[in-house]
Formats: structure tokens, C-alpha cells, sequence
């Protein structure tokens, strides 16, 4: 079927009106009248290939929600009328150890994880388009359940900036007890900051801005850190249990490094655009951790959503039409959002 959709065409062309091809659903699949989609900065990078890896014509988008329209013969977890969601992945081989785990992200079989957009779609034989669209098909499998007391649009982004954050934490036991530090307040920082103090963890936001420390404590810090500020740094040496680093520009990594005890983590979800640097006694001295987390497999993220739904944990957002995705590129570019703009789809159909 055809639909409406926003497409970049190439890495230096804005991104534009176009229609797309969607398959029919099959018996297990879940039709979905996309309602709101999150913008992230993933997108911008595919839409103008900084990664080195796009395919072209490119439909962004992978924090998708929306109204169940069809469902197949096979479906039993949603029916016509139900709020459902779509994040960053719609299929994997689903047989290799990290699949059968619940790691659908880290899918080592044929093929690896299918993303949900600039993957190579298996139904097509050609890529799979994201949720700058009107609809969009995935498998049951890979559709996600929303819960009915979050506000959709606030709640679209949690499908990757907020697993993108509540993995970690999870993963590395964030809770009572615990010293957690969140590097940067932005679009995923937010997100960790909220989470970190919902786990129940001593959260410390570290930013480079003055004018984020307000709005860092009303998100849930306990405290706020000037990152540029020695003394302040210096003060928190070797507490931390667990940092979560979610900057996506070049930074001074081991004077983070130097803020974890004994054997604590520093877990990074942020990808700048360079190598950085690390010195070898960042890590020897103390025995101290640096890892990385990539978003969450499927069953992690429907766990995210029904524990925003526990807590009232959504997203703070900026709504904006679908004709606006150009401007908004580059106002993310001036960090001019607080702290994720999401597309209102009715825009598209008026």
C-alpha cells in the first residue's frame, strides 16, 4: 500500500514529501496509524549519511506511536483501536543466543538486528522506512504495548531515548544505595536523570551550562555539577558507582573516569563524532570500568514503558508539523530544544 511519507534523497538535500511502499500486514503483523513520532538525532545523522552508511532514499524516525488499524489472523496482543509503539528495532534473526536472550539488539545471526529504518527489509528486499510516515507495519513480535495513563506524544520518545537510558541503569543495578552521575541534559540525558532518580540512586547531572542547573534538579538531580568547575569535580573523586555518559561531542572522558570507586562504571550511550581519548591509568588506577549500551531488546523495552507507566515517566518535548523536521534539524544542531521535538502526524494528514 502507499503512504505518505518524509524522505531525505541524498546527504545534502532537506528532507521532503514523498510516498513509500508498506506491506499488506501478514498474519503477524500489526498495522499502525502513526499518531507521533520522536525526532533523534540518529536521524539527522542518517539523513545526511555522517555515519558513511545510508542508504538513500532514507525515512527517518524509530520513536513511533500511534493507533492499531489492522491486525493479522495471528495477532493476540493488540487489536484494532489499541495504542502501540514502534522503536528502533523491527526484526532479528531470532534464533542466535543474544536474540533467545532477550538482546535482540546485539543479534550476531544472518542479517544481525533490522533497524527500523535503513535496514534491510525482508518482506521488500529493500530498506525499511522509518516513522516520518503516516503508517507504518511491523511484526507483533516487534511491537511494543503502551500504557493507557502516559500523554503519547510525551511518551514517543521513550521508544529510544528512553530505553537508551533505562538500559544501562538497569543493567548496572542503579538503585538505593547508589551513586549514579549522568553526563549532559539533553535529549537522553533528561531521560537518565529522571530514570536514575526513579531507581531510587543519589543522581548527580553533570553539564557544561549554568542555565541547565535548574532545570536539572527539576527533572530530579540531587545535585548538579559544572562540569568546567575543577573544584566541583574534584569533589566528587572516586564516589560514583555508576556514570552514564550521553554526550555526542568531543570530551574529556578521563576526568569523568576519575569520579568512579572501585570496580564502577562508566557506560557510554552518546556517540561523538571522533575517537576519544582515555589514559591507561583511568583504568588501572582504581580498577574502573568503561563500557558502552546500545538502546534495549524488546522485552527490556516493553519493561521501560510499563515502568514509565508505574511512575508517570514520560518525556519533556516540543510538539512541531511535519513541514517544520528541517528547521528542527537544525535547531537540535544549537542543542534549541528542551529536550525532544516530536512530530504531531495530524499535520501530515490535514
Amino acid at each position: 500500500m502507499s503512504t505518505k511519507a518524509y524522505a531525505a534523497q541524498s546527504s545534502s538535500s532537506p528532507l521532503g514529501p514523498t510516498t513509500i511502499t508498506r506491506r499488506e500486514p501478514t498474519p503477524t503483523d500489526v498495522e499502525i496509524d502513526i499518531m507521533y513520532c520522536g525526532v533523534c538525532h540518529s536521524d539527522l545523522h542518517f539523513a545526511r549519511n555522517e555515519w558513511g552508511f545510508t542508504n538513500y532514499p532514507v525515512v527517518p524516525g524509530h520513536e513511533i506511536l500511534g493507533r492499531v488499524s489492522r491486525v493479522g489472523a495471528k495477532v493476540s496482543r493488540f487489536k484494532v483501536g489499541d495504542l502501540a509503539a514502534v522503536g528502533c528495532l523491527v526484526d532479528s534473526c531470532r534464533t542466535c543466543a543474544h536474540c533467545k536472550g532477550g538482546l535482540e539488539q546485539y543479534c550476531v545471526g544472518t542479517g544481525g538486528p533490522i533497524f527500523t529504518y535503513n535496514g534491510e527489509d525482508k518482506h521488500s528486499g529493500g530498506m525499511t522506512f522509518g516513522g516520518y510516515s503516516e503508517k507504518v507495519v511491523t511484526d507483533e513480535a516487534y511491537t511494543l504495548s503502551v500504557p493507557t495513563n502516559l500523554d503519547p506524544a510525551s511518551a514517543a520518545p521513550l521508544l529510544c531515548a528512553g530505553i537508551t537510558t533505562y538500559s544501562p541503569l538497569r543493567h548496572w543495578g542503579a538503585g538505593p544505595g547508589k551513586k549514579v552521575g549522568i553526563i549532559g541534559l539533553g535529549g537522553l540525558g533528561h531521560m537518565g536523570v529522571k530514570f536514575a532518580r526513579a531507581f531510587g540512586a543519589y543522581t548527580v547531572l553533570f553539564t557544561t551550562s549554568e542555565g541547565k542547573v535548574a532545570d536539572g534538579k527539576r527533572l530530579g538531580a540531587h545535585e548538579v555539577v559544572l562540569s568546567r568547575n575543577a573544584d566541583e569535580m574534584a569533589r566528587h573523586a572516586s564516589s560514583f558507582d555508576l556514570i552514564v555518559d550521553t554526550v555526542s561531542a568531543d570530551h574529556d572522558i578521563d576526568a569523568y573516569m576519575a569520579l568512579l570507586k572501585l570496580d564502577a562504571t562508566l557506560a557510554m550511550v552518546g556517540v561523538p563524532p571522533n575517537p576519544q581519548k582515555i589514559a591507561a591509568f583511568s583504568l588501572i588506577l582504581p580498577r574502573r570500568n568503561l563500557a558502552g549500551s546500545c538502546i534495549g531488546g524488546i522485552g527490556e523495552t516493553q519493561e521501560m514503558l510499563n515502568f514509565c507507566g508505574t511512575h508517570g515517566i514520560t518525556c519533556d518535548i516540543e510538539k512541531i508539523r511535519m513541514d517544520e523536521i528541517n528547521s528542527a534539524y537544525e535547531r537540535m544542531l544549537r542543542s534549541d530544544v528542551k529536550y525532544r521535538f516530536v512530530i504531531d502526524m495530524a499535520s501530515f494528514r490535514a
